[in-house]
């Protein structure tokens, strides 16, 4: 007989589950609770994976084993039926884990930072001719990547809702970034749970392993303790020199790992601002604790371009510069797009609050903001935060009206920031679609 496996979920990953299990020998069912994009649906046909467009519970609970979406939260009534049952659930990346053979994986989570980060782990891997791949929450599924081209390196982004899914899954190579509150919606509304969430990221972890975390995150270095961590831990810091590790002293990156040491001037980076910085020594150690050649890291800094819908300049149109920075979702993500900007801003904000406490970007608000455009369905938050510091504040609820208000607002010289600080799925798909219809409508000027 055959081992049942049925995935609950028919997007990227739960695709990437069905293909590889597929692939493996299972019978495989793919349920998902509504439509299934008709590029899936058509990938799930020619593959002749039974599927389904509503939960059945009958079905699902024959299965042996279950891969979940890590968009389905723990907590779901579904997901409690299935373990009162004693089915073992797993997530796409442990599932994944499980096939990699031999390669190498290079896991990034962060609160903040980790599309840019793991896109620049993946940029220096190909710029130093290695066999390598980046997925996860970016780019293909990690079951997808194997099923279809496996690689000896994969860059991998990972989520903390696909951290609370892995059992075995352990990367050579651990980045962790930063921790700040978010997504406590579906962490019980505890910081301390999502913390948690985060480490699990060294868990499996052993000696021959790395851990390259931030010293000066606070919330890392208060709760750092509390884990037990088996792998070499590495930090990166800007505040002092490190005998092993990262810092920048006198616009000189430094990053040592055992014997080697590799000096760049962040006057070359490709990426600018101080949080790019951070992500560049995270990347970094990654690739000098691989052994990749010095020039090769340096000439992959100095050429990476940062990603579409992170700080993406899109347009500058009579002295006013478009930035598209749809991907910040959470008020720090907003606070880092806020402090690299030098000249005045019109800020477009909202979406689907996710628990936001606007009180952090408060003081760069009234130092560089003079108009704030709200771009959601509900925008009270927003008014109450900065209605007695920011004189300007409308609502619009597409992005077309966003950015002719904005623009109406702004003087020569100004930058519209479209970095809303919130989920997007009130108005638009996902982030890519809100940042999408904003690029269009400011073409459309």
């Amino acid at each position: 007989m055959k081992e049942r496996v049925v995935i609950l979920g028919a997007g990227e990953s739960g695709i990437g589950a069905a293909l590889l299990a597929n692939q493996k020998g299972y019978e495989v069912f793919v349920s998902n609770s509504g439509e299934i994009n008709a590029l899936y649906k058509r990938e799930l046909e020619l593959n002749k994976i039974a599927y389904e467009e509503q939960h059945s519970e009958g079905k699902i609970l024959k299965a042996d084993l279950i891969i979940k979406s890590p968009g389905i939260p723990g907590e779901n009534k579904l997901i409690r039926i299935i373990r009162a049952k004693g089915i073992h659930i797993i997530g796409e990346i442990e599932f994944g884990y499980r096939y990699k053979g031999n390669s190498k994986i290079i896991g990034i989570t962060g609160s903040n930072g980790k599309s840019t980060t793991t896109a620049l782990v993946y940029h220096i891997c190909k710029t130093a001719g290695l066999s390598c791949a980046l997925v996860g929450n970016i780019g293909y599924s990690f079951a997808r990547q194997i099923a279809e081209d496996p690689k000896d390196v994969y860059a991998a982004e990972i989520s903390s809702f696909q951290l609370d899914d892995i059992k075995t899954f352990r990367p050579d190579i651990a980045i962790l970034l930063n921790i700040t509150e978010d997504h406590l919606d579906r962490y019980d509304n505890k910081f301390e749970n999502y913390i948690k969430s985060k480490f699990r990221i060294t868990e499996n972890q052993t000696e021959k392993d790395v851990f390259i975390y931030c010293m000066d995150d606070e919330t890392i270095i208060k709760n750092i303790k509390n884990f037990l961590i088996r792998s070499n831990p590495i930090p990166f810091t800007m505040s002092k020199p490190l005998p092993q590790g990262a810092y920048v002293s006198d616009a000189k990156m430094h990053l040592k790992w055992k014997q080697e040491e590799v000096l760049m001037n962040v006057e070359d980076f490709a990426v600018k601002g101080k949080h790019n910085q951070y992500n560049t020594m995270a990347a970094g150690l990654a690739a000098v604790v691989m052994d990749i050649r010095k020039e090769k890291i340096r000439d992959a800094v100095q050429t990476f371009e940062s990603l579409e819908h992170r700080m993406e300049s899109v347009a500058t149109i009579k002295g006013v510069q478009f930035i598209n920075d749809s991907k910040a979702t959470n008020v720090n993500s907003t606070w880092y797009a806020l402090e690299s900007i030098t000249r005045p801003t019109i800020l477009i904000l909202g979406g689907i609050d996710k628990g936001n406490d606007y009180s952090f970007i408060k003081e760069l608000v009234k130092e560089k903001v003079k108009a704030i455009v709200c771009m959601g369905i509900d925008n009270r938050k927003i008014h109450e935060a900065f209605g007695n510091i920011v004189e300007l504040i409308i609502n619009t609820n597409n992005a077309k009206d966003a950015v002719q208000a904005a623009f109406h607002f702004a003087d020569k010289g100004d930058v519209i920031l479209l970095s809303p600080a919130c989920a997007s799925f009130d108005l638009f798909k996902n982030y890519e679609d809100r940042g999408k219809q904003f690029k269009k409508a400011v073409k459309e000027l």
